[in-house]
């Protein structure tokens, strides 16, 4: 692959891998059940989520007995790697299976390199979910759409990244919840927020309360799903200000979707635009701005200008 070519937006339509990308998001929920079992709880969830690499998912280290193990999904090369401490390291082939057949493989990788492979059995945030060891229904793996997939990911990791530069308020990283299989970005007021009614399928009230316990601005993208059958960029606002569903905001395909909720944007409008890093960060800053404006943030406390390499943030108050 040419190097113009691997820095371009991918296409992404939705139906040709819609069961490769359903069967991956199964996967990344046993993965991030590891994860979320042996580390402990950091405000919203965050020590749950998987990060973007310039290969595929990780973990990062997963604190588990006296050492720690990594796992971590290359898109690349095709394979899933599990390494601990001096230096085992065991390796899953990713490829057409069952569910059943990889949450066997995930485990025995983590046994064989020391750790204990103790997760719940069952996905989260899905309808009718079935667990994981029952679930023995055949998935395909479309390699190529997996790859195009993970170059999407680190072209959006890599704009949400930056936005969260210009936020000195509380921000949360750029991190895939596998959940809701959305890499999203998050903004906080810093005031508290109305409890919210939860209701999402199997996932615990008191999870969604605590995820949700303070004001936010959330800005994400899924691959598709959700309600809207193509890969989307969203934006909403907890709790919603009043005025929040009729605030103009940019690029021109953006809207608000009544079902959802939300601000989306589709991705082949960010794909296909002159620029499509600025037409993703016109989506990011206009619908935060209708948060903030609108939740009546004290704005001035909270941003700065986008950071740069090299670059120390000026202290308040200094000469």
């Amino acid at each position: 692959m040419s190097e113009r070519a691997a820095s371009a937006w991918p296409e992404l339509p939705w139906a040709p891998w819609k069961e490769t990308c359903e069967a991956i998001h199964l996967w990344t929920q046993i993965v991030g059940k590891y994860r979320l079992c042996h580390t402990p709880w950091l405000n919203h969830s965050w020590h749950a989520t998987l990060y973007v690499t310039p290969r595929g998912l990780t973990t990062g280290p997963v604190p588990d007995g006296d050492g720690a193990v990594t796992v971590d999904f290359d898109f690349v090369e095709h394979h899933l790697e599990v390494h601990a401490v001096g230096g085992r390291t065991a390796r899953v082939d990713l490829a057409p299976m069952s569910v059943a057949d990889f949450w066997a493989r995930v485990r025995a990788a983590i046994q064989a390199v020391g750790g204990q492979p103790t997760m719940h059995g069952a996905p989260n945030e899905v309808a009718e979910p079935v667990p994981f060891a029952k679930d023995t229904r055949p998935r395909p793996y479309d390699a190529p759409a997996v790859e195009r997939f993970h170059r999407a990911l680190v072209h959006i990791e890599r704009v949400f990244s930056h936005f969260r530069t210009g936020f000195i308020g509380k921000v949360s990283p750029a991190h895939l919840f596998w959940g809701s299989f959305d890499l999203a970005v998050t903004r906080f007021s810093g005031r508290r927020a109305p409890p919210h009614p939860g209701g999402i399928p199997n996932l615990p009230d008191a999870v969604t309360r605590e995820a949700y316990s303070h004001e936010v601005s959330s800005a994400g993208f899924w691959p598709g799903g959700n309600g809207v059958e193509e890969p989307m960029f969203y934006s909403y606002a907890y709790p919603t200000p009043a005025g929040f569903a009729d605030r103009p905001v940019q690029p021109a395909a953006a809207h608000f979707h009544p079902d959802l909720q939300e601000f989306v944007l589709p991705y082949e409008a960010v794909r296909t635009a002159d620029d499509p890093d600025e037409a993703l960060r016109a989506f990011l800053q206009s619908t935060y701005e209708a948060a903030a404006d609108l939740g009546q943030w004290d704005r001035e406390l909270i941003e700065c200008e986008l950071g740069q390499p090299l670059v120390p943030r000026p202290v308040p108050g200094s000469p």
